[in-house]
């Protein structure tokens, strides 16, 4: 029995003491979350742009950094633009950089630029993991920004073209260009001004007569190719086109010129080396057909000691017959070598 009533007594001595442990841990909680969103809650609430402590807790508990976007909503809220915690957190949570929109949005409307916020936010996660943000984008709409046009991250300096002369120019062209915001989701990129502005560069110097009349109105470059629109579908609006340099290059024209005729004369060589194999050939060919005429000679006078011993044997020939054609032979014989013992004192060739 009296075991049983200190029991009883223990009991009841321990409940107060597991419930003021809970209330103690309840207030320790409470102490904590204050003391972890007080500062941001208060730091909202005194710069006119208050945020719900529970909006603040439910922001740490999606993972969203609550002391970033309290600031950017402080920020715009200071500058006269009102942008609500969700439509911040929405960003944040797609990836993108609020601050950045948030300061963008701030300067365009200092600067009387037309941006809201979806388009702001668009250009940022268009831009997203390019090295440029919104807050560039809408600086350079304020500010132009001067593009090189080669760029010189291509390892080239200058941009060659040829006039109708033939002589090569080496021109260097500076690109004062605008933030176009309206174009500039979807919108070319800065390569492309490069290109087309390369491209118009060349196109100009090689409608051009003379080089000379480049080098004295460098200014037409600019406006052949402003009147071309290369910033059409671009992120920028070009405001000028400078000529920084000119530089004059080699006779292209001469060099092709000298490597045409250069051809022209290998290919007439050729041509002549086969008119000379056709000859001896043909030369070769009628020594050939002479040979053969001297054998078909020989062969022929080769039947004449037959012919004359079948004239002896049928009497058509008689002794004194073959002894006169004998001393004619021997006279002709006799004739011929002092006609090219004669030849030969007179320097000439005797088997002519």
């Amino acid at each position: 029995m009296n075991q049983l009533i200190t029991a009883n007594l223990m009991d009841q001595g321990t409940l107060p003491l597991i419930i003021g442990g809970i209330l103690l841990v309840i207030i320790i909680a409470i102490v904590a979350i204050l003391s972890v969103f007080f500062k941001i809650w208060l730091r909202a609430k005194v710069s006119g742009a208050p945020v719900k402590f529970l909006t603040l807790i439910a922001m740490a508990l999606r993972g969203i950094k609550n002391q970033l976007i309290v600031d950017a909503r402080i920020a715009a809220f200071k500058a006269g633009l009102n942008y609500t915690t969700d439509s911040l957190e929405a960003h944040y949570l797609a990836g993108g950089k609020v601050g950045d929109v948030v300061l963008a949005l701030i300067a365009a409307d200092k600067a009387g630029i037309p941006l809201d916020w979806d388009r702001a936010c668009a250009i940022d996660l268009a831009v997203k993991g390019t090295g440029k943000t919104v807050l560039e984008a809408v600086r350079t709409s304020i500010n132009p920004a001067v593009i090189d046009c080669p760029n010189p991250s291509s390892g080239k300096d200058k941009i060659e073209a040829v006039a109708r002369d033939g002589i090569s120019l080496r021109v260097r062209a500076r690109v004062t260009v605008r933030t176009n915001l309206d174009r500039f989701v979807g919108g070319a990129t800065e390569e492309t001004v490069i290109a087309r502005v390369g491209e118009g560069i060349v196109t100009s110097i090689g409608s051009a007569e003379s080089h000379k009349a480049v080098l004295e109105n460098p200014d037409n470059i600019s406006k052949l190719v402003l009147e071309g629109g290369v910033d059409a579908s671009t992120a920028f609006e070009i405001l000028s086109i400078d000529i920084a340099d000119v530089d004059v290059g080699e006779n292209i024209g001469a060099k092709l010129q000298t490597e045409q005729a250069e051809a022209d004369k290998e290919v007439a060589q050729a041509k002549a080396e086969v008119r000379r194999a056709a000859a001896v050939a043909n030369e070769q060919e009628m020594q050939a057909k002479t040979q053969e005429q001297r054998a078909k000679v020989v062969e022929a006078e080769a039947e004449i000691p037959m012919a004359i011993a079948e004239s002896f044997r049928t009497g058509n020939l008689g002794i004194m017959d073959y002894t006169r054609y004998k001393n004619l032979i021997s006279d002709t014989m006799m004739r011929e070598s002092i006609a090219g013992e004669e030849g030969q004192n007179a320097g000439e060739d005797p088997s002519v």
